[in-house]
């Protein structure tokens, strides 16, 4: 593999290729679980169905914990920003070590320091000596663990399956991860409610317990080999660098960051239309939650049929992701706004998935962990910076602003980005019919031969 520039790895643009359009893989269609065919990843499946579980459950019962505790709202707010901090602080070094070192065995210890973070705050809660500070040291200590393993887990995906099916195989995570979205929180509130949530950190902890197995059990022969990045000095700026460098890597992430940061913070827009301007409490903001997480996970199943990872579908989803969120801020009812929630996961998996994919394909795989971390930190780090400029705009002009403001700027930066990637590519706007219906697309400048005055 190249160490390079990236060109070994990332898609060759042809004439008439662009930064919009990059085909991951050539084949536009896929089965929907092609890449459980393979034993590796179907075995990485396997112990993410139950680690994913028993992750949902923790969210649920660390905040209600801290609540009970505290009785305050500002300290769950602390939790969660420990938790996030370090990928904050620390995600881009965290990319560096990734690169450098084998990813089975770094999943190996990350995954075993998680599950020993739950299991300590487990034996501490369920033996009544646990205070709020234990469940601070414990988030941040979880948050150092994911520095290394966020990384780590997405790209290890593609020495699973290799390039041909990792559209696929990022879309079935996606997917993985929504389905447990839907479980585990529910599986957390009966846990919570009829035995304590101290059960609940030790079911988590032990929840670990299938994938460290299924990674154990793994054929180290049927890895794709990636040529790890040897140590040396700057490789944190040249990371950077690399990215700066290619339009289609910091533009991508670019872009998520700004639906990251102001259009994915749905804990505040959802909880100020449940409680404010439907007054309809706890019930309606489950409910929201719940149709999101559904939409979802089709937009996840939908990306694995799809696999293709364009630009342009990146640019497309964005731009009507924002433009849902624009005119469910204006729907008269509970129920077409709920009903809304469908659509609006469908395009946020959809812009997730994407943008995950095509960053993935487009980069070296020496270079791989870096930009990802990268990744990772602007698309987690988002939302905690973002919340406390969503929430004074939703608190100051109303529930209604605030999720419109989310939406269009959301639109807004998939406009300008769409743009700025066109003129890279040295693209027009095209507008016409196909087969009946109207297309817009991008499509490579005609070139004008410059007429020479007659003699």
């Amino acid at each position: 593999m190249s160490t390079g520039s990236g060109a070994a790895s990332a898609p060759a643009p042809d004439g008439h290729d662009d930064p919009t359009a990059h085909d991951t893989p050539r084949t536009s269609r896929t089965s929907m679980f092609a890449s459980l065919k393979v034993r590796n990843y179907r075995l990485f499946f396997m112990g993410q169905v139950v680690s994913n579980i028993g992750t949902w459950m923790q969210r649920i019962a660390q905040d209600w914990l801290v609540l009970s505790l505290t009785g305050s709202s500002a300290a769950v707010g602390i939790t969660t920003a420990l938790q996030f901090l370090p990928m904050l602080l620390f995600g881009l070094y965290g990319g560096v070590l990734v690169d450098r070192l084998r990813k089975r065995p770094t999943l190996l210890v990350t995954q075993s320091a998680m599950a020993l973070t739950a299991l300590f705050l487990a034996v501490l809660t369920l033996t009544g000596h646990v205070q709020v500070w234990h469940v601070y040291v414990a988030a941040f200590a979880m948050g150092l663990a994911t520095v290394v393993d966020n990384p780590a887990r997405q790209s290890f995906v593609s020495e699973l399956v290799g390039r041909d099916q990792l559209q696929n195989a990022v879309s079935l995570n996606s997917a993985n991860f929504q389905s447990a979205r839907l479980v585990g929180p529910a599986v957390a509130g009966l846990m919570i409610t009829g035995v304590g949530t101290g059960w609940a950190f030790l079911a988590n902890g032990l929840s670990f317990v299938a994938p460290l197995s299924c990674l154990l059990l793994m054929r180290a022969r049927d890895l794709h080999a990636v040529q790890r990045a040897p140590r040396g000095k700057g490789q944190l700026r040249e990371g950077l660098h690399y990215v700066a460098g290619r339009p289609e890597l910091i533009w991508t992430i670019t872009l998520v960051g700004f639906i990251g940061t102001f259009g994915f913070n749905f804990p505040v827009f959802l909880s100020a239309f449940a409680d404010d301007v439907f007054d309809a409490g706890a019930g309606a903001y489950s409910l929201f939650n719940t149709l999101m997480a559904v939409g979802s996970l089709a937009g996840a199943l939908l990306a694995a049929r799809r696999g293709t990872a364009r630009l342009r579908v990146l640019i497309a989803a964005a731009v009507a992701f924002g433009a849902l969120e624009i005119v469910a801020a204006t729907a008269p009812g509970l129920w077409l706004f709920a009903l809304l929630m469908i659509p609006i996961g469908v395009f946020s998996m959809t812009v997730n998935v994407t943008a995950n994919t095509s960053i993935q394909m487009s980069t070296d795989p020496a270079m791989r962990g870096r930009v990802m971390a990268l990744y990772m930190m602007v698309f987690l780090g988002g939302s905690p910076v973002g919340a406390p400029i969503v929430g004074w705009v939703t608190d100051t002009y109303g529930a209604r602003v605030g999720f419109a403001a989310g939406g269009a700027v959301a639109a807004t930066a998939a406009i300008v980005i769409g743009l700025v990637l066109a003129r890279v590519g040295n693209l027009r706007l095209s507008v016409g019919w196909h087969r009946g219906h109207p297309q817009v697309r991008f499509v490579p400048r005609e070139r004008r031969e410059a007429l020479a005055p007659a003699a």
